[in-house]
């Protein structure tokens, strides 16, 4: 069976720390896939917000989730503090994709992911191309 694989860059222009809550627990006692998505989505809401955007305002485009990619390199754990690093990769003309890396407090890599996001016009309900600036803004920031 093929399994994904994620690119990951050599370098992260944005990192956060995020606590694994108990409720971020599934049944196996670990960090569950559910609670690790919307823990991606904490990133990315700090990541933009860093940049200067939100979902619902990104240089006058909405953004949508195309796809989404998770590879797990280990267990997450009640307690555990996860750095979670971001970039901005791969532009089109209609959005980008950002990538995570995700280690727990000793630096245990947790998991890889990808996450495709799209320029969407929410009140025409479509897609929009990537506003200039903001891409800009994605790309160059260090």
């Amino acid at each position: 069976m093929a399994r994904i694989k994620i690119d990951l860059p050599e370098h992260f222009s944005f990192q956060t720390q995020l606590p694994i809550r108990i409720t971020d627990l599934n049944y196996g006692g670990h960090l569950g896939n559910d609670a690790l998505l919307s823990l991606l989505h904490e990133a990315r809401v700090r990541f933009l917000k860093e940049h200067g955007y939100s979902e619902l305002d990104f240089g006058g485009a909405g953004l949508i989730m195309s796809d989404v990619g998770i590879v797990y390199k280990g267990e997450g754990f009640y307690g555990d503090v996860l750095t979670v690093q971001v970039q901005a990769v791969e532009f089109s003309k209609y959005g980008f994709d950002l990538v995570y890396r995700l280690t727990n407090q000793n630096g245990r890599e947790i998991a890889h992911a990808k996450t495709g996001m799209l320029c969407f016009d929410y009140g025409a309900r479509k897609l929009q191309t990537i506003p200039a600036q903001a891409r800009e803004r994605l790309e160059t920031k260090p």
